[in-house]
């Protein structure tokens, strides 16, 4: 059991600028693409690997409290296609949170194919790569998957790394651990790409305000 403070109601006050206070995930706001993806995922007849395209959107939220937790994170969006195909073959959306006085990092992200999931780790705000994971059956950072994907395709684990590159790019490489009917051993899905930034993003609403009232002065 972690060290939880007994006034669980006081709100600290959070820095209105998120942008300033991201830790490990400073860099990584705005607007990015990545032509190089690469996903190995399974097929009947055996794995099959898919060059992919990526656009992501990460933008800086107000600071969120849970009573005295503090966080500081990114709403982010991805939108994943094949090459010359307009068709969209992965969504997601979730948030990056980065909690200054533990150390911890959070990944939730949610898929529209009936999947959910909240992947933690612990890391400094320097870090130039981390890694967060999510179990099946955590309550902490757990998956939920929709009873046909825990049936056929059921996820048992999921890692993923991040790495920001000296170039200004970031890369992240995952895998997710799946029991499929039929096979004798865990299926690793893996993917990976490296994003290059195509887009300044947006303050966060809280500081657009105060830029605006100093502004005004």
């Amino acid at each position: 059991m972690e060290n939880f403070p007994k006034d669980i109601y006081t709100e600290p006050e959070p820095d209105v600028n998120t942008l300033a206070n991201l830790g490990p995930f400073t860099g990584m706001a705005g607007i990015w693409t990545g032509k190089r993806g690469l996903d190995i995922n399974p097929k009947a007849d055996g794995p099959e690997k898919q060059a992919f395209i990526e656009h992501m959107e990460c933008q800086p939220i107000d600071a969120q409290t849970n009573g005295p937790q503090l966080f500081y994170g990114l709403r982010y969006h991805t939108r994943i296609v094949k090459p010359d195909d307009p068709e969209t073959f992965h969504d997601q959306v979730g948030y990056w949170l980065w909690e200054p006085a533990t150390g911890n990092i959070i990944q939730t992200l949610t898929i529209p194919r009936g999947q959910t999931a909240m992947a933690t780790g612990n890391t400094t705000a320097d870090a130039t790569t981390f890694t967060l994971n999510a179990v099946r059956g955590s309550t902490v950072n757990g998956i939920s998957s929709n009873p046909f994907l825990e049936y056929a395709f059921r996820t048992d684990a999921y890692t993923i790394t991040v790495t920001k590159n000296p170039d200004g790019t970031w890369s992240y490489e995952q895998e997710t651990m799946l029991t499929i009917p039929g096979q004798s051993e865990p299926f690793a899905h893996t993917d990976r790409n490296t994003l290059h930034k195509i887009g300044e993003p947006t303050p966060n609403p809280t500081a657009q305000a105060a830029e605006a009232s100093a502004s005004a002065i």
